[in-house]
């Protein structure tokens, strides 16, 4: 029987790099990439009610990096540790209260922000930078807008001041965050051809 995690597309610059996947290592790179998200949402610049963090950058590379199942595998995972009370969110905040408060929105779209990313890059959207660009930038915005509206209906806030409160100050940030994590496919690909070519002299 075979134990190959078949979900996971081979497509994919992690898939190309460490295939086969077994169920073992897939489900490691779930926690590794989760335990990645959670560090990179300690990264935290205060604005205001939604602070800038890097949790963004982490969940569009693991979406692509791992394809589309196992990286909203991975922010499902993100999540449960982090709605446990384990300090995973930003600043060091855990528990399901968390979840719930004015950020949430932006979390509960972790899941499926990385599912894009990844669906994208499994169609070879990673290997060229400005696909890679337009693929981060969709699960950017689905992060953004799901953020806005939870904002909006948990504080009572209409849509336009909600979005200059908790999306506006975002954009910039999202933007440099999108350049960086596309730069770093087509690199990683680069590498990748040239071990490979290596192997094969």
């Amino acid at each position: 029987m075979s134990t190959s995690f078949d979900h996971t597309a081979p497509d994919t610059l992690i898939g190309a790099a460490l295939a086969p996947l077994d169920w073992t290592r897939s489900v490691s790179l779930a926690v590794v990439f989760s335990l990645l998200t959670a560090l990179a949402a300690q990264i935290v610049i205060p604005i205001g009610p939604v602070p800038i963090t890097g949790s963004t950058f982490a969940v569009l590379l693991t979406g692509a990096l791992l394809g589309s199942r196992l990286g909203a595998m991975a922010m499902i995972a993100y999540l449960i540790e982090g709605t446990s009370g384990l300090p995973f969110f930003y600043g060091g905040h855990g528990g399901i209260a968390h979840l719930l408060g004015p950020t949430g929105g932006y979390l509960v779209a972790f899941p499926a922000a990385a599912f894009i990313a990844g669906a994208f890059a499994e169609n070879g959207w990673d290997k060229r930078f400005f696909t890679a660009v337009a693929a981060m930038a969709v699960g950017s915005i689905v992060i953004l807008l799901a953020g806005w509206v939870w904002f909006s209906i948990l504080m009572h806030t209409p849509l336009l001041v909600a979005f200059e409160l908790s999306v506006a100050p975002h954009i910039i940030g999202d933007v440099i965050k999108i350049l960086l994590a596309a730069a770093v496919l087509p690199t990683g690909w680069t590498l990748l051809k040239r071990r490979a070519s290596q192997k094969g002299e």
